[in-house]
């Protein structure tokens, strides 16, 4: 079934900005009363909205996936849809957010073996995805965002940032999402079309 997705399928830059801004708020404040969830979420939440990473790929994250050095920080997606590897370019932003979180990891006494999960659930093993699907509802409850919108709707953000960030090449957003075909990736630049929205401005008044 082709993938169906409209306006509605997004957030809006400032839903984003406040989800953003309440979690980290939240991970600031936990840090000093040494709760780890929030610490973790706000990563999680993080990586959801600045990669695009499915829900599945952001579960099965290991330490060794986690490219932070040289010149190209990225994320190892190992595992993708229909089998495929590829890498997902981080933002400076992103890069100094995990940095950090790793070696808070590193102080909390969680290994940093190369095969361990990147987030690791309360009870000390990797997360389903159940456990992600609640903890963007726990953080978009908090800020208002409507009910209509999961974790999923994080990657439908991110393809629509970066579409546009990205002066609109289809390519690199294919990549990014790992998307098998560019008609896939067509979707957003459907939606997205720029020249629809100026065609209905100038319609006779």
């Amino acid at each position: 079934m082709p993938l169906e997705i409209t306006y509605e399928d997004f957030l809006t830059p400032n839903q984003v900005r406040h989800l953003k801004d309440y979690c980290r708020q939240r991970a600031e404040a936990s840090d000093t009363e040494d709760r780890s969830h929030p610490v973790r979420d706000w990563a999680i939440l993080h990586v959801a909205l600045d990669t695009g990473l499915r829900v599945s790929e952001i579960c099965a994250l290991t330490l060794r996936d986690v490219i932070l050095d040289g010149g190209h920080p990225s994320l190892i997606v190992r595992d993708g849809k229909g089998g495929k590897k590829r890498g997902v370019k981080l933002g400076t932003a992103l890069r100094e957010h995990l940095v950090a979180f790793v070696a808070w990891k590193h102080a909390k006494g969680e290994t940093l073996a190369a095969d361990a999960p990147l987030f690791v659930s309360l009870r000390g093993g990797a997360l389903t995805r159940t456990a992600v699907y609640r903890i963007f509802r726990t953080y978009a409850d908090a800020v208002a965002i409507p009910k209509r919108f999961s974790i999923h709707s994080c990657r439908h953000t991110y393809a629509s940032m970066l579409y546009r960030a990205s002066n609109y090449n289809l390519r690199l957003v294919q990549k990014q999402l790992g998307h098998r075909s560019i008609q896939t990736t067509q979707i957003y630049a459907d939606v997205l079309d720029e020249d629809a929205v100026a065609a209905v401005e100038n319609l006779p008044q």
